[in-house]
C-alpha cells in the first residue's frame, strides 16, 4: 500500500524530518531562572518517543526580560546550554528533530502562569518591567511596558543572534522565530499595538523591519543548511489589524530572507478579538500563504484527527501538521494516526514498544 503522506519525510535546506507530524511548541511555565530539567526532558521527550517527526521546544526567551512568566524557558545563558543538551539529544536519539522556537514576549512579559491567573508579577514576586514596541500595556492587569529606543532595537537582534548560536551549540537542529501571540515581534507587525513614528512603525515595511532584520540576520549566522522557521498570526481577527493579505506579502519577503517555512497561527495580539474556532479553523491561510508567497506552510489549530490531517496535506493546504492540545493528549498521536490510516507504527515507534502496535 502507499505511504499515507503525513508519513512521508518532508526535508527542509540539509535536514529531513521522518514524517510532517510536528510537536507545536507549548510553554510549559514550570522552570526556575530559565532552566529546564527533568520535566522538559519527559514532556519532550515522550513526544519523540511516540512518533513525531519534528519536537519543538517551547517559546523561549532571548533574554531575562523576553520571557512571558518567571517560569519560562531561556536562552540566554550558557547554563542554559548546558542544561537543554541532554533534552535535545534525547529527542534526536529517538529519531525525532529537536527544533526550538526562540522568543521575546514584550509587552506580554512578566504576566503569571495562566493557572494562577494573567495579573503582572510584582518585581517582589520575581517580575519586571517589559519592554514593548511601545509605552501602553496589553490590557489591564498587564504591567506597562517600557518603550524600545532605536538602541534597544539594537540590542534585541544582539540578543536574537546570540540565542541562535546558543540553540545551535545545544544541538537543536532547527530554528522558529516566535513573532505572532502578541508578543515583540507581532506587536511591531501589528497597527493595533505599532503606534511609533520612526522607521519601525506606521508603514507595512516600516511595521516589518524587525522581524524581517532578524531572520536575515540569523539566516547570515546559521549554516547554510539549518533550518529557519518563522510563526506568524495570519491574522488579529479584528478590524484594522493585521490581515491575511499583509501576511502573505510578508511571507514572500521571508522567502527571500531565506526562510523556509511558514507556521500559520492567528490571533492574540487585542483582547477585542473574535475568533471563528472549529477544527482546522487557521488551515486557509497555510494554503493561501503557500500557494501565493510560494513557501511552504505548516497548519495548527484544533487538528486532531488523523484523516483530517491527511486531507490538508493531499489537498495542498500545508507541507505538514502541527499539533498542540492534541499531543498533550495524547504523546502517542503520531503512532495512533499511523494505525488509523492503515499504516505500520511499528516503522517509528522504539524496538522497545513494538509488541503494542
Amino acid at each position: 500500500m502507499h505511504t499515507p503522506l503525513l508519513f512521508e519525510p518532508l526535508t527542509l535546506r540539509g535536514v529531513t524530518l521522518r514524517n510532517r507530524i510536528g510537536v507545536s511548541p507549548m510553554c510549559q511555565y514550570s522552570v526556575p531562572d530559565g532552566t529546564v530539567g527533568d520535566w522538559h526532558l519527559v514532556h519532550l521527550g515522550s513526544r519523540a518517543v511516540g512518533g513525531a517527526g519534528l519536537v519543538m521546544a517551547e517559546a523561549t526567551a532571548v533574554s531575562p526580560e523576553g520571557r512571558i512568566s518567571p517560569g519560562d524557558t531561556g536562552i540566554w545563558k550558557a547554563e542554559h546550554v548546558a542544561a537543554w543538551k541532554p533534552v535535545a539529544k534525547f529527542i534526536a536519539d529517538q529519531g525525532a528533530t529537536p527544533g526550538i522556537q526562540l522568543a521575546h514576549a514584550g509587552w506580554k512579559g512578566s504576566t503569571a502562569a495562566p493557572w494562577s491567573g494573567k495579573a503582572a508579577v510584582p518585581p517582589a514576586e520575581g517580575g519586571w518591567q517589559p519592554v514593548g514596541v511601545g509605552g501602553v500595556p496589553f490590557t489591564d492587569g498587564y504591567p506597562v511596558p517600557r518603550q524600545l529606543s532605536l538602541s534597544d532595537i539594537d540590542d534585541v537582534c544582539e540578543q536574537w543572534k546570540a540565542a541562535a548560536t546558543r540553540a545551535v551549540e545545544v544541538g537543536f537542529k532547527l530554528i522558529e522565530i516566535h513573532a505572532a501571540h502578541g508578543y515583540l515581534l507581532h506587536t511591531f507587525l501589528t497597527p493595533l499595538a505599532n503606534k511609533r513614528t520612526d522607521e519601525y512603525g506606521g508603514s507595512f515595511e516600516n511595521r516589518a523591519r524587525l522581524l524581517l532584520r532578524i531572520a536575515r540576520d540569523l539566516r547570515a549566522l546559521l549554516p547554510a543548511d539549518f533550518p529557519l522557521l518563522v510563526r506568524l498570526s495570519c491574522t488579529d481577527w479584528v478590524p484594522g489589524g493585521w490581515t491575511i493579505e499583509e501576511s502573505v506579502r510578508l511571507s514572500a519577503l521571508l522567502r527571500e530572507a531565506g526562510i523556509d517555512l511558514i507556521d500559520c497561527s492567528s490571533g492574540a495580539a487585542s483582547p477585542l478579538q473574535k475568533i471563528p474556532v472549529g477544527p482546522g479553523y487557521q488551515t486557509a491561510f497555510a494554503e493561501r500563504i503557500r500557494r501565493e508567497a510560494k513557501i511552504p506552510t505548516a497548519a495548527v489549530g484544533m487538528i486532531t484527527e488523523a484523516h483530517q490531517a491527511e486531507t490538508i496535506l493531499r489537498t495542498g493546504q500545508a507541507d505538514m501538521v502541527l499539533l498542540a492540545r492534541e499531543m498533550l493528549r495524547d504523546p502517542y498521536w503520531p503512532a495512533h494516526a499511523a494505525k488509523a490510516l492503515g499504516w505500520t507504527a511499528a516503522s517509528f515507534t522504539p524496538k522497545q514498544y513494538g509488541r503494542a502496535w
